[in-house]
């Protein structure tokens, strides 16, 4: 057991109170920052893309399904992958059974991949998945919202062109609102670490005494197995 300050309940009680004003003062500065990106810009979506879905061959409009909003998760499974990346499937692992909540706020929730579909199935019934997955094989859809380079590219401009990375998939997710005029906008993305928040499982583990316990691994998700591989 690490060695660490062990104190009476009062000596504890009054740091707990000292922290919990910082957190407090973390959560006003949350909801502002929340404020500020419901303000952004949005970009009128001008292109058609279309996707490979259970039902055939569907739109970007179709994925909402009649929602206003809708929610992309970028969910890393290249075109020739026998398995989805392990990190994408631990986040993809916090996602299941909440997208009834979240269309009872008017927004859908989809997994887009570019392995072919016949993949994404066999592997979402490996993992007991049950949120919505499509593949975004043969269109340009995880060229243009940057999360995969295309065929002969060396590498690829991630997270708003602030990093280079190697050729390949990434992480992400992108939001979307279909408007009364019946155009659809893009009016928000994150990466990399942007989408750090929608792990709970990793806000679980900020919670505990060890936290998440990945100094002394060679990456930090070095520990992460798919579900049914630890």
């Amino acid at each position: 057991m690490t060695m660490h300050p062990v104190v009476s309940h009062e000596a504890w009680l009054a740091a707990s109170r000292e922290f919990l004003a910082r957190e407090k003062e973390f959560t006003r500065l949350r909801d502002e920052l929340s404020r500020q990106r419901r303000e952004l810009p949005w970009e009128r979506v001008e292109k058609d893309y279309s996707f490979e879905a259970p039902e055939g061959r569907v739109a970007l409009v179709d994925l909402f399904g009649g929602h206003s909003q809708l929610l992309v998760y970028h969910l890393m499974f290249g075109p020739d992958w026998t398995e989805a990346c392990k990190s994408c499937s631990f986040w993809a692992d916090n996602f299941n059974g909440i997208d009834v909540h979240l269309a009872h706020r008017d927004t859908a929730l989809v997994a887009v991949s570019q392995a072919p579909l016949a993949a994404l199935e066999a592997y979402r019934r490996r993992m007991g998945w049950t949120f919505r997955w499509v593949s975004s094989g043969g269109s340009d859809f995880n060229f243009d919202y940057k999360v995969s380079s295309r065929p002969g590219e060396a590498e690829l401009a991630y997270n708003f062109g602030t990093m280079t990375v190697g050729p390949g998939e990434m992480p992400g997710f992108s939001a979307f609102r279909r408007g009364d005029d019946g155009a659809i906008y893009h009016t928000y993305s994150t990466y990399a670490r942007g989408v750090d928040m929608l792990n709970g499982a990793y806000h679980l583990l900020d919670l505990t005494s060890k936290g998440r316990d990945e100094a002394g691994l060679s990456f930090t998700m070095e520990w992460v197995r798919r579900r049914d591989q630890y």
